[in-house]
């Protein structure tokens, strides 16, 4: 026999009857109208109970009379009620004390795959499948707390179910006899969270190297990691095979290429820059700084040819603090490959991939500057140390010519020595953090006719001598400095043949000569006007300035001077602008 659930089970030795709203003399008059003494009725009042009796089996008939059936249900009501819940996407089962189904609107059967579902414990349905929480005994607190509670459930095949269990409370004695459970399949909705926190995380460690690490490595090591790391990510993580990225050239609008993985030699090498018109969809992206999916290639007008047999694209800005620093590209091979996800995740994996660009920037920025000021505090040390030594070299120089030639020659080479020491210095410096090299805090403003140039710095301040290698040098100029004006004509002599300084700057009152006096032995052999006589405001001994203009010198400088009118009056020398 076939029980009221569709199952077959053993069946009870007397015939079941259950009987919904019937009342002890109802039950009596069914007995003697059906001539069966022995049959057993169960009464029970509402049709939850009448559910939860018949999930257990073991009913021959079911019975409710007219009245009794009117007053405890509404068949119009109960089958629109039923066609609503079997609409439903989300699973609804009724469940006892037991976590037994009672009563299901047919989801669940549909995703387990039973016949049936009536009768069985709900976590077997489902393949005991993981709570993961919060509440890792939804049902139990369901039960034991008369209030709702809601976990996750995850199967071994990596599919998520979200349960809520409400409990159905007995108004006639306040207690929770079932549990109304939604059942709802979230697996998309883990699976893309789980795909976007492994794209943060690739994108984390795309530059995830500590400051050592990158000062060990040269700039195309760098930009070789980097790449590596790109196309793991983008490969393994994202599954994008076809790959090209662009760097904007903030200055010039281009858009140069850093990585191109399965595009045309002739795309990858192609020019593009940050605009709207005529420069396809990666400089349509730059310049507005938004994404675009392209679903089919030969009918959007911005697509230019890229990748071999591309039939869609997806191409998003590197945005770095809401400012594009370039694009990412990524084509398939396929019409409408690429869906709102993918826009999403790419852009998550963009916004990554540009701080780590940043991180690696600031790091061979900061790897730049270092070495900038290392060397620069290295010659700063030995500047002066240098100067002291061509001093004393063309002092010993000055007895010994004419008297001692071997002397004399030994001298120069000790002369050309120390002066190749501070270029060298100099040069290394260059080489090792080059301006464009630096972050843009630590850059200097070019000044072109500074470079190279040679300058001579008279004064008997040690401070003055100093800082005007510190600030000449920071533009590539090549510094000497004497104490005197004697020794100031020593180093003319000797500076060698062929060599000359482009400026000198002396103080009008030396320990043994104004600056007139030192501009008129100096005129058989440096031109007047590349010298400039520094002084205090109306500090002027003996006119020295007034006769030095008669002789034909152009600049004055006032101490103390600002670098801006340091470098303005030394390159009007050097370029022999006029005086304004």
């Amino acid at each position: 026999m076939t029980d009221p659930n569709g199952s077959d089970s053993p069946q009870p030795s007397h015939p079941r009857v259950l009987c919904l709203g019937a009342t002890e003399r109802s039950a009596a008059d069914l007995r003697e109208a059906l001539s069966s003494p022995g049959l057993e009725i169960v009464n029970v009042s509402t049709p939850v109970r009448a559910l939860a009796q018949l999930a257990t089996g073991g009913f021959t008939a079911v019975y409710a009379d007219t009245q009794q059936f009117a007053r405890a249900l509404d068949p119009g009501r109960l089958l629109q009620n039923e066609r609503i819940l079997q609409g439903m996407p989300d699973g609804v089962v009724l469940l006892n004390a037991k976590n037994v189904v009672i009563w299901g609107n047919g989801k669940l059967r549909e995703w387990t795959g039973q016949e049936t579902v009536l009768g069985q414990n709900f976590y077997s349905l489902l393949g005991n499948p993981e709570i993961l929480g919060p509440d890792f005994c939804p049902f139990h607190t369901a039960f034991a707390s008369g209030k709702a509670s809601a976990s996750t459930l995850q199967r071994d095949d990596n599919v998520y179910f979200r349960v809520h269990a409400a409990p159905v409370i007995d108004p006639a004695t306040g207690r929770t006899e079932h549990l109304v459970v939604t059942i709802r399949d979230i697996s998309d909705e883990m699976l893309q969270q789980q795909k976007i926190a492994a794209i943060h995380q690739a994108g984390v460690e795309l530059a995830d190297l500590t400051t050592d690490e990158v000062a060990e490595m040269d700039v195309d090591e760098r930009i070789d990691l980097l790449k590596q790391n790109i196309l793991h990510c983008t490969q393994a993580v994202l599954n994008f095979d076809v790959v090209e990225i662009r760097m904007l050239n903030q200055e010039t609008g281009r858009l140069q290429p850093l990585l191109a993985v399965g595009m045309k030699p002739e795309a990858e090498a192609r020019e593009l820059r940050a605009d709207t018109n005529a420069n396809g969809v990666t400089g349509f992206v730059a310049a507005t700084g938004k994404s675009y999916l392209c679903e089919d290639i030969r009918e959007d007008p911005l697509y230019i040819e890229g990748a071999q047999d591309a039939r869609s694209s997806l191409t998003v800005p590197l945005m770095l603090h809401e400012q594009v620093i370039g694009t990412f590209n990524v084509e398939s091979p396929e019409t409408a490959a690429f869906s709102e996800s993918d826009r999403q995740f790419l852009e998550i994996f963009a916004r990554d991939l540009a701080v780590a660009l940043n991180t690696l920037e600031l790091l061979a920025a900061e790897k730049a500057t270092t070495a900038a000021a290392s060397v620069e505090a290295i010659h700063s040390a030995v500047a002066i140390p240098v100067d002291e030594i061509l001093n004393d070299a063309v002092n010993v120089m000055e007895r010994y010519i004419g008297h001692e030639p071997a002397v004399a020659e030994r001298l120069h080479r000790i002369l050309r020595n120390a002066r190749d020491i501070k270029q060298v210095i100099q040069k290394v410096g260059q080489s090792l953090a080059p301006i464009e090299a630096r972050a843009a805090g630590s850059r200097t403003e070019p000044h072109p006719v500074l470079s190279g140039k040679r300058v001579l710095v008279v004064d008997e301040d040690e401070a003055v001598r100093s800082a005007a290698h510190d600030l000449l040098e920071r533009y590539l100029c090549v510094v000497e400095t004497a104490h005197d004006g004697n020794e100031a004509l020593y180093m003319v002599r000797n500076l060698g043949a062929g060599h000359e300084y482009d400026a000198i700057l002396a103080d009008i009152r030396l320990p043994d000569m104004s600056g007139f006096e030192l501009l008129t032995k100096l005129q058989e052999h440096i031109d007047v006007g590349t010298m400039i006589l520094m002084t205090g405001f109306g500090y002027d001994p003996g006119h020295s300035i007034v006769n030095a203009r008669k002789a034909g010198l152009k600049e004055v400088l006032y101490k103390p001077f600002r670098l801006d009118q340091l470098l303005q009056t030394v390159e009007r020398v050097l370029s022999g602008e006029p005086i304004s």
